[in-house]
């Protein structure tokens, strides 16, 4: 899952493409390096970004969206939103496939019928608070426990409404502190609990950059470190940045399979 941020200050800024032809670009270069998936964000969830408009997050993503299916009609393409009304208008008016909500439903309590009745595939992250608040909300008392108790409760509900296709995210870098996140990949492989395909997102994060005291555009390396790892431990996913060592990362993991 390649990501394609349609904003002006994602984390790392290498990601930014906030412009139609910054877009088709990277669609071109992706596609080219084995992506399965566009995943499009309008709305940046780093800790301390600026709150949006549901308005504005549609907005940027529309320009994003009219590149892709200019350059890639029949791309997969996954829109990146805790707003039911902004999955709404990407799947009715440009038929993406996938809503990746980071709030996992509790940021918009319209979400999770909303998904129902588009009949669309789902991406289930767990997170606490807000984008703003999150930082302050990392205490628990097992994280790999707490995260897959809360992923089964909203995944049976999600299940109950008639929502076929779930993937689970145990959400790395939202509300856990660099040790949360390490034991939670660490003990990746409970999620399989949840009968659901798991999505790693450890792309660039400051897990990796804050334990080797680097910076996220200095991150490649440890990202594909630990993709292996995520592989390994049961991950069916890998949403990147960088698409070509992760692909490479993929066909090795599964000659190292045979």
């Amino acid at each position: 899952m390649g990501i394609i941020n349609a904003t002006p200050d994602s984390f790392y800024s290498g990601s930014r493409t906030p412009e139609g032809e910054a877009v088709a670009q990277r669609v071109r270069r992706m596609l080219a390096d084995g992506a399965d998936v566009l995943d499009v964000g309008g709305y940046s969830s780093r800790p301390g970004a600026e709150d949006i408009s549901a308005d504005e997050e549609y907005g940027r993503i529309a320009v994003a969206l009219e590149a892709i299916r200019r350059e890639a009609p029949e791309a997969v393409v996954s829109v990146d939103t805790f707003r039911s009304d902004v999955a709404r208008r990407c799947v009715e008016e440009w038929g993406v496939q996938i809503i990746n909500d980071i709030g996992g439903g509790t940021l918009d309590a319209a979400m999770f019928e909303t998904v129902a009745s588009l009949g669309v595939a789902y991406v289930l992250m767990h997170m606490r608070g807000t984008p703003a608040t999150m930082t302050g909300l990392c205490d628990y008392t097992d994280v790999t426990a707490d995260v897959v108790r809360d992923l089964a409760f909203k995944l049976s509900e999600l299940r109950q409404l008639g929502v076929a296709d779930v993937i689970v995210d145990p959400g790395f870098g939202f509300a856990k502190t660099v040790e949360g996140n390490f034991k939670l990949l660490r003990e990746m492989d409970s999620f399989a609990l949840l009968d659901a395909p798991i999505l790693a997102g450890l792309s660039r994060k400051s897990m990796i950059w804050r334990t080797l005291a680097t910076t996220p555009a200095e991150s490649l390396n440890g990202t594909t470190a630990l993709n292996m790892v995520a592989l390994e431990r049961g991950a069916a996913i890998l949403r990147v940045h960088d698409v070509k060592e992760a692909r490479e990362c993929v066909s090795l993991f599964c000659a190292l399979r045979k």
